[in-house]
């Protein structure tokens, strides 16, 4: 008698005395579901919001809808100990330093939920001078929310659609065990000045600068 693994390509034999008690599989197959569960029902939210959206978020967290049947309601105050951060609200120029500095402060595995259609994009205030169009410019976003705010309801979807993306990931295969992981280490916090500046688009808004430059030189000279 032979017993094949569904992943494997040729099948292995098993004495018939032991058919009924021998499990082919492989560590990554037996562990993977043991390891996301452990982590899909123990996520612990970083407390703090934004704006209009952290309503509905505190309100999510109420016994009404009760997050406690999904392992969600230990809301820490702590980056240090929190492994969700829920953006709840309009991200400001002059907030997101502070929001990507507390997301280095946070330990992998971290996920990021972008609730609301200012946090996803930008919202009605998109075109405003001091808002920016979606945290996901500066911070990796794993599921969005949209809504304007979304209700309870919604933010639970989004949170259960986290748990549904933590469920297909493999302990071999998380970026954060890799020491090639392109989105490891310290997101860097951007500079607000005369106007908000992206560290990592530096060398971008130099040659920018040096050909407005130019330009002006060109000019003067030509009168």
């Amino acid at each position: 008698m032979t017993v094949s693994d569904a992943g494997a390509a040729t099948d292995v034999p098993v004495p018939d005395e032991l058919a009924d008690n021998v499990l082919i599989t492989s560590v990554a197959k037996l562990l993977d579901p043991v390891y996301n569960w452990s982590r899909r029902n123990s996520l612990w939210p970083l407390g703090f919001g934004l704006a209009c959206c952290a309503i509905e978020m505190i309100c999510t967290a109420a016994s009404r809808y009760d997050l406690s049947r999904f392992g969600m309601e230990v809301f820490r105050a702590s980056p240090r100990q929190a492994d969700l951060m829920v953006v709840a609200g309009t991200v400001t120029k002059k907030m997101i330093p502070t929001i990507v500095r507390l997301y280095n402060q946070m330990s992998e595995p971290r996920y990021v939920l972008a609730m609301g259609a200012c946090a996803s994009g930008g919202g009605p205030f998109k075109e405003g001078y001091s808002v920016v169009d979606g945290v996901d410019k500066f911070l990796p976003v794993d599921v969005y929310v949209p809504g304007c705010p979304p209700t309870p309801q919604a933010l639970i979807n989004g949170l259960i659609a986290l748990q549904e993306k933590i469920d297909q990931q493999s302990i071999a295969k998380v970026p954060w065990y890799r020491k090639d992981d392109p989105t490891a280490g310290i997101y860097p916090v951007p500079v607000l000045g005369p106007d908000l500046i992206d560290v990592r688009q530096l060398d971008l808004i130099r040659a920018e600068a040096a050909k407005q430059q130019e330009a002006q030189v060109a000019e003067v000279e030509g009168e």
